[in-house]
């Protein structure tokens, strides 16, 4: 009986799990992808309930046998004893409860069967549409009949369509054009819940400033050598950006500041791209992009925003919502984050992951980008008809997207990095303490010393040479015997090293990295080569491919002139010296004369973190390149009978450029700030960037959109006998000898970098804050 009674409860409950599955199952029924599979499911289930109706039935014939067997004289005798009769005496009521269940089970299997009947009625109609559906001919959706054609033929090609339900019926070709994809209309059959008004969003969380790292330690997690020389940077530098916060905090005095959702993404460290930097830190590589995303870690996150951290493609899919498949169709949701900060691998990683979505979402993006994107290699369309090859352009970004180690061009956003501050009381032991004759050469590779016996004799006569270059069991053949290596050193014996030393010498390579700023910091003088001629993807293979011209003419042929131009044209001497390393007496004088210069220890502005933390913060709160432009805001005219279109520039007083009208509007969200405007003509062979630095200026090419008017070459008399629309990265400029104007077609490739003698450009200049080029006066 015991057995009996557990069949019977086992088998309801199965019941009710089964019928409650087919309930739940026909909820989903909405969509017509799984119609067909929903009605096989239910068939069977008819089936399982008739089934277990007739095994109910033969229980309640066993239990009648039993209970003629429990009322039969023969059967009580000699079993009394052992079997007391009360204990049969509930088979009776047994079976009541049995075939109450069985008669439910009767008329759940009749409901069931109706609804049955429905959906099949239901999925015929269905079907019917299926097969019905034809391409609809909107002229709001031009790309409609193509994109279903492509369908047609390739929907197989990745799987993430089935994902969306596709399933080879022109229906289902429609419906993910229309409603996962946006280049048809919705069908009108779609069942489309009545739209409701969405609640109001709620008020943005106020970020925060953090006062303790520990919490960015375990976000950038563990298990590659690279994660471990990030955390032990931010460990080092804890204290300093702890103090810069504070300081940044008073500033902006209790400034309202929203806290982004901010994913960071550093593509060249996951496996996909190689992840070439993590063997390489244990063997003295370059590590000025660690350096670089350490710093930008810290910053983020004391700033207040909310982070997640990801160095595996594995994990950009999952914050991401990418679909299974091959990469071809959009997020399964909205972007859960404001900002992405990646590099060139992660973006390429996203676009191939995020399919229409990433066009959809590029806008906030933030490249991190070592030697910059200029203008002609970032617009597609332009770089491929002028020839412009790179490994890295044709992104069709703003430039302003992507963000740079040193401020290279102004058409990229300056992101840097951070170098280690002294109190004055170190200051004031370094320079007790530094060794005037002895020298530290820049370079933890051996090839970088390959070749360069000449100078190294020319140094030894007068300093001690001391290097930090990575061997493993004995010294590397290119290092001289009277070198004393120390191997590769931890960031804080390096840091020991250049305060005792006199000269930081460079070899040229590499370029532009940060410890020329570390050593200056440290009271050292750098010593660099200049490049004559200057090295381009011309003459140098490691420039091949980088999307840059830095200065070069509209051939634009990446050129650096020395190898680490800011320290050459930002710093310079006493600090930075620049000489010519083929002229051997040129070398050895200014190694004699660095002996007997002192220099105090120096560290730009930008380059401390209190510098970086205050960038950051002004990219974060004003730039937004999600949103167009507004066009500028006129001045009201006073006379209708003007003969050109009234401009919002005027003449400065002196007549010599442009100005922001005192009459004109400003818009209050415009940044940079309008009124920190001028526009200045630039000479044959000057670029934007080198015409506004000749007028202690800084080339803002937000700006651009100021002066791509013709009114603007009437304002500084400037004769056009034509004017003409054209895509060229010098536009708008003026070919003065033959009276023509030219405007800027394309606004993407509005630039401040490349010249060409045959044109005088209009730039766009604004000032800029003491040490601090990227923000202007005002746009803290």
């Amino acid at each position: 009986r015991i057995f009996v009674l557990g069949i019977g409860f086992f088998t309801l409950c199965f019941l009710m799990t089964s019928l409650g599955g087919q309930f739940s199952a026909k909820r989903l029924g909405d969509s017509p992808f799984t119609i067909r599979t929903e009605v096989m499911g239910a068939l069977e289930s008819r089936g399982v309930l008739r089934r277990m109706s007739d095994m109910l039935e033969m229980l309640m014939k066993r239990m009648d046998v039993l209970a003629r067997l429990e009322n039969s004289t023969d059967f009580h005798k000699g079993d009394e004893a052992r079997f007391p009769l009360d204990r049969f005496q509930p088979a009776a009521g047994l079976m009541e409860r049995i075939q109450a269940i069985a008669q439910n089970v009767s008329d759940i299997a009749i409901k069931v069967d109706q609804i049955l009947r429905n959906s099949l009625l239901n999925g015929k109609v269905m079907e019917g549409r299926r097969d019905q559906c034809e391409v609809p001919r909107d002229p709001k959706y031009p790309d409609c009949a193509g994109k279903v054609e492509w369908m047609r033929a390739r929907w197989t090609s990745d799987p993430c369509y089935a994902f969306f339900g596709v399933d080879g019926t022109e229906c289902s070709f429609l419906i993910y054009l229309s409603e996962v994809e946006w280049f048809c209309p919705p069908l009108p059959w779609r069942n489309r819940t009545a739209a409701v008004p969405s609640p109001p969003p709620q008020p943005r969380v106020q970020a925060a400033f953090q006062s303790n790292l520990a919490r960015l330690l375990e976000l950038i997690g563990t298990g590659k050598e690279s994660l471990s020389f990030m955390k032990k940077r931010i460990r080092h530098l804890a204290q300093q950006w702890l103090r810069a916060a504070q300081r940044l905090e008073q500033k902006l005095k209790g400034r309202q500041r929203d806290q982004k959702h901010i994913l960071i993404h550093i593509g060249f460290l996951t496996e996909e791209s190689g992840d070439v930097f993590s063997p390489r830190v244990l063997k003295g590589g370059p590590l000025g992009e660690m350096v670089q995303w350490a710093d930008i870690l810290a910053a983020l996150f004391l700033l207040g925003h909310s982070l997640r951290i990801t160095v595996s493609l594995k994990e950009l899919q999952s914050h991401l919502g990418v679909p299974p498949g091959r990469g071809n169709c959009p997020l399964t949701s909205p972007l859960p984050f404001d900002l992405i900060y990646t590099d060139y691998h992660g973006l390429q990683q996203m676009k191939q992951h995020m399919g229409l979505s990433f066009k959809k979402y590029r806008c906030r993006v933030r490249v991190i980008d070592t030697f910059g994107t200029e203008p002609a290699y970032n617009h597609e369309e332009y770089a491929t008809l002028r020839g412009y090859r790179t490994n890295w352009g044709y992104w069709n970004l703003q430039p302003t997207q992507f963000m740079t180690m040193f401020p290279h061009t102004p058409d990229n956003s300056f992101m840097g990095f951070v170098s280690e501050e002294l109190n004055q009381t170190e200051r004031e032991f370094i320079k007790s303490n530094k060794v005037s004759s002895m020298a530290v050469v820049y370079g933890k590779e051996a090839s970088i010393w390959k070749g360069k016996e000449k100078f190294l004799a020319i140094l030894n006569k007068y300093m001690e040479i001391h290097g930090t270059v990575y061997y493993e069991t004995q010294r590397p053949p290119e290092v001289p015997a009277f070198v004393k290596n120390h191997g590769l050193l931890p960031q804080h014996e390096f840091q020991q090293l250049l305060r005792k030393a006199k000269l930081f010498i460079g070899f040229g390579f590499p370029y532009e990295g940060p410890a020329p700023l570390e050593a200056i910091a440290n009271g050292c003088v750098f010593l660099q080569a200049r490049f004559n001629p200057p090295h381009s993807s011309l003459n140098h293979e490691f420039f091949r491919g980088k999307p840059t011209s830095r200065e070069a003419t509209d051939t634009t042929v990446f050129q650096v002139s020395s190898q680490h131009p800011y320290a050459e044209d930002f710093i310079g001497k006493p600090h930075v010296w620049t000489v010519d390393y083929n002229n051997s007496e040129e070398f050895e004088a200014a190694v004699k004369t660095i002996m007997r210069t002192q220099v105090d220890p120096y560290l730009p502005y930008e380059y401390t973190c209190e510098g970086m933390l205050e960038r950051i913060h002004a990219y974060i709160q004003h730039q937004d390149f999600c949103t167009t432009s507004s066009p500028p805001l006129l001045p009201k005219t006073k006379s209708p009978a003007m003969q050109s279109p009234a401009s919002p520039l005027a003449l400065s007083p002196n007549a010599t450029h442009l100005v922001w009208s005192p009459s004109a509007s400003r818009d209050p969200l415009a940044w940079p700030p309008v009124d920190s405007l001028q526009v200045w003509v630039s000479e044959a062979q000057h670029t934007c960037t080198e015409t506004c630095r000749r007028h202690g200026l800084v080339c803002e090419p937000t700006f651009f959109r100021f002066l791509n008017k013709e009114e603007v070459f009437l304002q500084l008399s400037i004769t056009c006998d034509s004017t003409e629309y054209e895509m060229n990265h010098l536009y708008p400029a003026v070919a003065e000898n033959v009276h023509e104007c030219y405007l800027q077609k394309e606004p993407l490739l509005f630039s401040c970098a490349g010249y060409n003698t045959k044109y005088r450009r209009l730039c766009p200049c604004r000032d800029y804050r003491q040490g601090q080029v990227a923000l202007c006066r005002d746009c803290l």
